[in-house]
């Protein structure tokens, strides 16, 4: 978060956009939307992160393939915003495919579970969020824009998350970096490609929906599947692939129905 919020000042500053990205908030309001959205995506990272101490990665990602289902739910509640039926009825296959590539997980935490479910549900109210700031004639602001306000609050809230939850991160920080000097690196690359990705979730919300968004992230679980066989010849079993085979499938028909709807 920290690279997101230097990153999107320095692309800012380096584009036309300059005057207008070093201008204050428009009001207190907006400053509030901004803090919910990055309060709200913070409760995911953590919830996300606390479920995985008490939940195998199988039925935590399982749990988190029904996103599309709960974006679906707040979009209407929140939003007021109603997708044609055919549209619903694609994010069946799509939830469904990467539930049977998981497998039937026989571990069960209930505290687990509901942290799992708080994290699930609080990504797809990020993305609503982020599709009414971004939408909104009102808010106007653009993608770099709302990433520039919102990473900072991200950093101010899990900072202390970090130190509460992670007490011994700089050490292992610092033994990871004298173990291995290219670590340091690696970290600065991966925070630097998290700008991007952050970046894009925002163009892809703005020029289509928070539902469309979600639909992607689940068919990325089956790309990243397919990268990661290629790269660590992971071992390929038949309901994997046909799980995820089926998402596939759904991404393939809700893109149809959504130009059908149009």
């Amino acid at each position: 978060m920290s690279a997101c919020a230097l990153l999107s000042y320095a692309a800012a500053a380096a584009s036309a956009a300059a005057p207008r990205a070093a201008r204050p908030r428009r009001s207190r309001g907006q400053l509030a939307r901004v803090a919910l959205l990055g309060a709200v995506f913070c409760a995911s990272v953590v919830a996300g992160n606390v479920s995985l101490r008490y939940l195998p990665v199988s039925f935590n990602q399982a749990v988190g393939a029904t996103t599309p289902f709960f974006t679906a739910v707040l979009a209407y509640a929140v939003a007021a915003r109603r997708e044609a039926c055919a549209t619903y009825a694609a994010l069946i296959p799509v939830v469904a495919g990467v539930v049977i590539a998981t497998g039937g997980e026989p571990s069960f935490h209930l505290f687990g579970f509901i942290m799992c479910i708080g994290a699930t549900a609080a990504r797809a109210l990020k993305t609503v969020l982020q599709g009414i700031l971004l939408s909104s004639e009102e808010e106007k602001l653009n993608p770099m824009e709302l990433l520039g306000y919102m990473a900072p609050v991200a950093v101010v809230l899990l900072i202390p998350a970090t130190f509460i939850m992670e007490r011994n991160v700089l050490t292992m920080v610092t033994a990871l970096a004298r173990e291995d000097p290219s670590f340091i690196w690696i970290l600065l690359c991966n925070s630097s490609l998290a700008y991007f990705v952050n970046l894009t979730n925002f163009l892809v919300t703005k020029h289509t929906s928070p539902l469309t968004l979600q639909v992607l992230g689940n068919a990325k679980g089956a790309v990243a599947v397919v990268v990661s066989i290629l790269i660590f010849r992971n071992p390929v079993t038949f309901m994997g692939m046909l799980g995820y085979g089926i998402t596939v499938a759904g991404v393939v028909l809700y893109g149809e129905a959504k130009k059908r709807s149009k």
